[in-house]
């Protein structure tokens, strides 16, 4: 039987591929040899009696077939470091983190309030976020790196395995620092927008296509000084150092705009306004401490917190 023939070694190297889109990558992450990943790889390739991974210019992809394989391969491994956590002597307090995806703006809204809510719960949990582009994190999700994306609702295609609970809804702005030419009563914003460099969401990026549909309507079809960035550390440092003009979450720069460094420009927004919520596999097993710590974000989601 397949099954029998496939040992962890073959899924950690193709998850690992499968993250890196390359062997030798994968290779220096694993601290192995790439012609030992690739001997690994068709293991696993024999086993199955399919090709899961195919060339891809210098890189490597995961074949459709790989796809379908890859999210069984994730839940196994997780699975399988859940179950070490549970027999060890010390089980109580899991040895490997709670690792969480978050957007930017989730990063600047809840998380800081989400975690000081959690450490007073005395879980003995560790955690570990990291942040980055929405598609990037659910990858990771779905390969088992991440056990929780805190974002936006990705597209219905890409969320095949997934369970998302919503906890509130956000749009996008257009932001400027305080005393920036566009806020001088009367401005056109979009006739004047092509005078001042744009900050812009990433292209694969889940509000990015509600920003471009958003300058078509407005008679423009993009920027023309367009960069694009995902680190909230640069756009708030090139903003007070120019007349930029940002197009972010709302959540990302909230703190911002409360004192006064920057001003939402009067653009209307509302079609880009979404959810925001929970990301989790439709497989996977809360612990007691992920229990503890899903309550805690949406304590700290509320409005009213």
């Amino acid at each position: 039987m397949a099954e029998s023939r496939i040992r962890f070694r073959h899924l950690q190297a193709f998850l690992e591929v499968a993250r890196q889109g390359s062997v030798a990558r994968a290779a220096d992450f694993l601290h192995v040899s790439a012609p030992a990943v690739t001997k690994t790889l068709r293991e696993l390739e024999e086993a199955l009696g399919v090709a899961v991974v195919e060339r891809d210019g210098r890189g490597i992809r995961v074949t459709r077939l790989g796809e379908i394989f890859l999210g069984h391969a994730g839940s196994a491994i997780t699975a399988l470091k859940r179950g070490v956590d549970s027999v060890r002597q010390d089980g109580a307090v899991n040895r490997h983190p709670i690792r969480i995806g978050a957007l930017p703006t989730v990063s600047a809204k809840v998380m800081p309030k989400a975690m000081s809510l959690f450490l007073e719960e005395n879980t003995g949990a560790a955690i570990k976020i990291v942040t980055g582009e929405n598609a990037v994190l659910l990858e990771q999700l779905r390969t088992g790196a991440l056990d929780l994306v805190v974002g936006r609702l990705a597209a219905p295609e890409n969320m095949t395995g997934f369970f998302f609970e919503h906890l509130y809804s956000e749009q996008v702005l257009f932001v400027v620092r305080a005393g920036h030419p566009l806020l001088e009563p009367g401005a056109d914003i979009f006739a004047r927008l092509d005078e001042y460099p744009v900050l812009m969401p990433t292209r694969e990026s889940v509000i990015r296509p509600f920003v471009d549909r958003l300058f078509i309507t407005n008679g423009m079809t993009a920027p023309a000084t367009e960069i694009e960035t995902v680190s909230d550390s640069f756009g708030r440092s090139f903003m007070r150092q120019s007349n930029a003009v940002w197009i972010i979450s709302a959540g990302v720069v909230a703190n911002e705009i409360a004192s006064g460094a920057f001003v939402a420009l009067p653009v209307d927004t509302e079609e880009t306004k979404g959810p925001v919520g929970l990301t989790m596999r439709t497989d996977t097993a809360p612990s007691p401490a992920f229990t503890i710590l899903l309550q805690t974000i949406r304590e700290a989601a509320r409005p009213d917190s």
